[in-house]
């Protein structure tokens, strides 16, 4: 169902490939790729295809220096071959399909670590996963300024189908506040 990646471009290559792996009813991976990833115009096509056969799920944007082999931020993607909802692992979860939740974690920069490296607490892995896990099963309009939102397929579709977060989660301008 979807085109040959470019041979200049293998990160669409690795999101097809996790995809083929996938169970065809549930089959659930996240995986991190570099953020250029978001809106290659040379994959556009397979990435509109993905949203319109709706399996991405989610797109998280780490912190800058999270990692010690690159400074560059990263985006973690939650492909899904069933949103369906329905009762999943002792959750019972809602009907997704057509969304996708965009978080944004660029600003949790504060825990800086030997060589200033990124690391996140317990406690700041535990609220991405509490957004995500509430996105699952709260109804209506999700959002958080500066932090999440849960676009439609028809929003992703009026911004070209890029899947960069700061398209759709809406930031602050505070300078109007001095």
């Amino acid at each position: 169902d979807y085109q040959t990646p470019p041979e200049s471009n293998a990160n669409y290559a690795w999101i097809l490939h996790m995809l083929s792996h996938l169970k065809k009813a549930d089959g659930v991976a996240g995986f991190l790729l570099a953020n250029g990833a978001l809106n290659d115009s040379d994959t556009l096509e397979i990435r509109k295809k993905l949203i319109q056969n709706d399996k991405v799920e989610a797109i998280i944007v780490l912190p800058r220096e999270l990692f010690i082999t690159t400074d560059i931020s990263v985006t973690l993607w939650v492909l899904n071959n069933n949103k369906k909802g329905g009762p999943r692992n002792g959750r019972m979860l809602r009907n997704r399909q057509g969304e996708v939740l965009f978080i944004d974690l660029r600003t949790w920069s504060q825990n800086i670590y030997e060589k200033k490296y990124v690391k996140l607490t317990e406690e700041q892995i535990q609220k991405v996963c509490d957004i995500y896990h509430t996105w699952q099963t709260t109804e209506g309009k999700f959002a958080k300024p500066e932090l999440y939102y849960a676009a439609t397929e028809k929003e992703i579709a009026e911004k070209d189908f890029s899947l960069v977060p700061s398209r759709y989660i809406e930031f602050i301008d505070r300078d109007t506040e001095m």
